[in-house]
């Protein structure tokens, strides 16, 4: 690139290169496709970018991503409103939606608690959680923060707010994956399976069959 030395293409490549996971030659690659496109593509590119970081905000009960006053969770009348779900960012509530095995609300805190990086509990949006119990609404509560230091952190300090609340606090279970082996896994996660397991209940069917 700086063989060339065109400036507008440098400073396209740097713009890409600031993204999360994403190096030099592929900043390069993608400044080359941008430079490929079309004007009028090029155009509707540039504006996506734009409507996107000036029409989407925070959601005014959750705080996920939405363009409108609430998202489109928290606007539906069929979600159950007592149990909230907590997660790091938007994208962990996305995958969690689609295990469509979930029918409540979330709560995004747009990161964790790391004193290492500067990020106490007032630089992520707890207040705005503590703010949803004005009532009794809310029965339950489920940390998914990420099984990090940083993750357990943030679950043990917010549980420990709400706790006094009656609210009840659980933690999202974790461990060894479906179809992984021990001897592939870290100390710290076979620490935690050991420490999140759980009582085998048999069928009914298959009682009879051992009676």
């Amino acid at each position: 690139m700086s063989n060339y030395n065109v400036a507008p293409l440098e400073v396209l490549v740097e713009q890409f290169e600031r993204m999360p996971g994403i190096g030099h030659k592929t900043a390069q690659r993608l400044a080359y496709y941008v430079l490929n496109l079309s004007k009028t593509d090029a155009e509707a590119l540039a504006k996506a970018v734009t409507d996107a970081h000036t029409k989407i905000h925070y959601c005014a009960e959750c705080c996920n991503l939405t363009d409108k006053e609430l998202c489109p969770v928290c606007a539906n009348p069929a979600r159950d409103k007592s149990v909230i779900c907590v997660v790091e960012t938007p994208r962990d509530a996305s995958a969690i939606e689609k295990t469509h095995e979930y029918n409540g609300v979330y709560h995004i805190l747009h990161g964790s608690i790391s004193p290492l990086n500067g990020i106490g509990p007032d630089n992520i949006t707890i207040k705005q959680l503590l703010a949803r119990f004005n009532g009794d609404d809310v029965k339950e509560v489920i940390m998914a923060t990420n099984p990090t230091v940083e993750g357990d952190a943030t679950a043990l300090y917010i549980s420990k707010l709400l706790k006094p609340l009656g609210v009840k606090v659980t933690r999202l279970a974790y461990g060894i994956p479906v179809g992984g082996d021990l001897e592939y896994a870290d100390e710290y996660t076979l620490a935690k399976a050991l420490e999140g397991r759980s009582e085998i209940r048999l069928h009914p069917t298959l009682k009879k069959g051992y009676a």
